[in-house]
């Protein structure tokens, strides 16, 4: 177990432990990473391990925080608008043609796909992207301008207010759909992303006139107990705050990409890894593209205005083993599993937490390890504070294609397009 803590911490930090979300559950690349590593290991008979009966370990949930979380004035830029009175025309009663949508973060894993179902849709769409964007700044601009046909694609700064005001706005907008969500999930990263500019876009709203804002959270935010959530739920509270713009904030499940990690480890015959014995949490997976439709529909749809959306794919919940169960089911392998103790996180976040108080620079690196065991033991799924628990039921199901459809096109075709980025999931700038 020593080597193969070991082989896992220099993995980690040879990485840097890069994390992704895919909307409403992020998911750090450690877990994505640590399946592999240890079927490698599996493979050579490096390591070996007797069957292992895990615990549920339920934390206190901890307490959202209402004040502002600072980080640094270098970090935390501001921007101070005055709203101005939204005309009393209802948008909602126009052609989608006559109703223009901005769409800020077009270029991650989500909002590819909101750009595209509201052109397939008939909306006006403005698209507004950095100049290199997607994985990595591989996109350059004329692959964004090729990516969106349809749409009028503007380049610019989510962390300037002027780019915003003069580019973005530089006609009056209807409705701003953000999908930006941090890089990296680190502590500073999430601040500056997550809820700056975040916030910056939502100024240059109000400001301009716009009437409606759709935001793409994460369902996980009902149980901040990492910064990312502490982040998105602070914007949450000031747009719910505002008072002069309507919103729609939609909180999904994991994404299929989260979850679709290990679909070439079992293809090639090796374990199944898992924490604890495979049920410790759940997640009702969505596909991208039901996603993006339910997102459109909060453009217009009145049922939706001034909500707090949970969403996820149709059909029942998945625990780590019941989705090892359909994969195995799907390949026609014989089912072959191998267990890996919670406690190996809880000792590399206690590893991290005591380096990074004597390198600063490593803070993120334990934040990154909490976020590896958040998504190992909590449920993508409605949460009920009063009692403790995660409700299958009552997380509402949305789409029409199923992880096992999901599932059945990955092992025939592969994975392209569900590729995992430098940011872990968490929705993409």
């Amino acid at each position: 177990r020593l080597h193969l803590f070991t082989v896992i911490l220099l993995t980690m930090l040879a990485n840097k432990i890069n994390t992704r979300q895919t909307a409403g559950k992020a998911t750090s690349s450690c877990l994505q990473d640590t399946p592999h590593v240890i079927s490698r290991l599996v493979e050579r008979g490096a390591y070996s391990a007797s069957p292992f009966k895990g615990i549920n370990i339920r934390v206190t949930p901890a307490a959202a925080h209402s004040a502002r979380r600072s980080i640094g004035s270098s970090s935390r830029v501001q921007c101070r608008v005055v709203a101005s009175a939204a005309p009393s025309e209802d948008f909602r009663q126009r052609a989608p043609k006559d109703v223009r949508v901005l769409v800020v973060g077009p270029t991650g894993y989500i909002g590819k796909y909101v750009v595209k179902e509201l052109v397939k849709r008939g909306y006006n769409v403005v698209a507004f992207a950095r100049e290199e964007a997607g994985i990595k700044g591989k996109m350059k601009k004329e692959d964004t301008l090729k990516e969106f046909p349809g749409a009028e694609v503007r380049f610019g700064s989510v962390l300037d207010p002027a780019s915003l005001r003069q580019v973005a706005f530089r006609e009056p907008v209807d409705v701003v759909v953000s999908c930006l969500a941090s890089r990296t999930g680190g502590k500073k990263d999430s601040w500056l992303i997550d809820y700056t500019a975040t916030k910056h876009c939502l100024d240059a709203a109000r400001q301009c006139g716009a009437k409606h804002f759709v935001l793409l959270s994460a369902i996980c935010v009902q149980k901040p107990l990492l910064e990312f959530q502490r982040a998105k739920l602070q914007f949450e509270a000031d747009l719910q705050a505002a008072g002069d713009i309507t919103y729609s904030i939609v909180r999904p499940t994991a994404f299929f990409k989260s979850i679709a990690g290990q679909v070439e480890i079992v293809k090639k015959g090796n374990p199944y890894v898992m924490f604890g014995d495979g049920n410790l949490a759940a997640c009702k997976p969505i596909s991208e593209g039901d996603l993006a439709s339910y997102i459109v529909d909060c453009v217009v749809e009145q049922d939706k205005v001034n909500k707090v959306l949970p969403i996820g794919g149709p059909g029942r919940a998945y625990t780590a083993k019941q989705q090892a169960d359909l994969l195995f089911q799907i390949t026609g392998l014989p089912p072959k599993y191998f267990p890996v103790p919670v406690a190996l996180m809880d000792g590399m976040i206690a590893l991290f937490d005591f380096l990074a108080s004597i390198f600063p620079g490593l803070e993120d690196t334990a934040e990154f390890a909490r976020i590896g065991k958040y998504y190992a033991t909590e449920s993508m799924l409605l949460w009920d504070e009063q009692r403790g628990v995660y409700l299958e039921e009552e997380t509402p199901g949305y789409g029409k294609e199923t992880l096992e459809e999901f599932f059945t096109r990955a092992i025939r075709e592969g994975l392209k397009g569900q590729e995992l980025g430098d940011q872990a999931v968490f929705g993409q700038q």
